[in-house]
């Protein structure tokens, strides 16, 4: 008796300058364990890397017949995305990043949910952890990254939640979804996968984040990376919502609210009428102490002193990146623009 036709899964990977981690993410994508009867394809996009990351990723695709390197001309992830997804040969397609790692049944799980729950879009928990042991800042960022007082209460950050939910980290879809709600919205150069999942639940589709997807995603290290990175996550925002005609969450509008009220309270304060202003500095001052503090003390392991210092000034790069690029996005929205500019066209990393 013949066997069956194997059933193919393709993993989508944008990329872009990234050689210091390439070898690794290609050993760990070819040597997911997959259910049976199951074969794997792997689309890496890569944005024209100049750094050697394509000759890396050449001589991968001349190894192993599974692993196919696509152009990006565009640099951004949401055309790279779209570029593996129109290549993509799987009757489900999985989205991973080089700057993550994956438990060895990650693409496994990401069927079972699939199969399980009837989803258009399923994905793991969004966990955070350092590069490194000895990183302060890299520690305090990733362990701001997880709380609820930084995210909003993100479900995404939930590590131990599994259920419906509006959004997910990465993601992996049937492919009829793509049919139905069609790909990423290439003007958006962040913001292009939620943007892509309030598409799914507006038209009238779930997703699911179950914890048995496991992943950990490696931040940035410096302060300086943070502030560029929510600037742009903020920037970007306003143009899913001009595209909307909403907010996909209400704590996506508080950090632009706060930054724009410091705003409005400096013009007083230059003529000697400071009093809001320094209420508002010493109410998120006291918010910015309070939620460091029940960081630490939820943080496990225990958050060494080293990183526990850095907090408050990590907490506030998230804050205030996103608020100032969310109120820099609106003043270009309300100007007309249909895309970004100012230099935040490009990826930052």
């Amino acid at each position: 008796m013949n066997s069956p036709p194997l059933r193919t899964v393709s993993v989508i990977v944008p990329c872009r300058n990234e050689k210091a981690h390439i070898a690794a993410f290609c050993e760990a994508a070819i040597g997911q364990q997959l259910p049976t009867g199951w074969q794997m394809q792997v689309l890496i996009a890569d944005g024209l890397s100049d750094d050697g990351t394509r000759e890396l990723l050449q001589g991968w695709a001349q190894r192993d017949a599974r692993l196919q390197l696509i152009d990006n001309p565009a640099r951004i992830v949401s055309t790279g995305l779209n570029a593996a997804v129109a290549k993509a040969q799987g009757e489900v397609i999985v989205r991973l990043d080089v700057h993550t790692r994956y438990a060895s049944d990650y693409i496994a799980r990401c069927i079972e949910k699939l199969e399980e729950t009837g989803a258009d879009n399923v994905g793991g928990p969004w966990r955070a952890r350092a590069a490194r042991a000895d990183d302060g800042t890299g520690l305090a960022i990733a362990a701001a990254f997880q709380s609820r007082w930084v995210a909003g209460g993100a479900r995404s950050r939930d590590v131990r939640y599994s259920g419906w939910v509006d959004t997910v980290y990465l993601g992996a879809w049937p492919r009829a979804t793509f049919t139905r709600w069609g790909g990423f919205d290439e003007t958006l150069v962040r913001n292009q996968d939620d943007e892509h999942n309030l598409r799914i639940t507006r038209g009238g589709g779930r997703i699911w984040q179950s914890a048995a997807i496991e992943s950990v995603y490696e931040p940035r290290s410096s302060i300086t990376a943070l502030f560029k990175q929510y600037l742009q996550y903020g920037y970007w925002k306003p143009f899913v919502m001009r595209k909307h005609g909403q907010a996909a969450a209400l704590r996506h509008l508080v950090p632009g609210l706060f930054v724009a009220l410091l705003g409005l309270s400096v013009l007083p304060a230059a003529y000697g009428h400071g009093a809001l202003l320094e209420l508002l500095l010493a109410l998120y001052g006291i918010a910015v102490l309070v939620a460091s503090g029940l960081i630490v003390a939820t943080t496990q392991p225990a958050l060494a002193w080293s990183a526990a210092w850095r907090l408050p000034a990590v907490i506030a790069a998230y804050h205030l990146g996103y608020g100032v690029g969310s109120l820099w996005g609106w003043f270009d929205v309300l100007r007309g623009h249909k895309t970004g500019g100012g230099g935040l066209n490009r990826l930052t990393r």
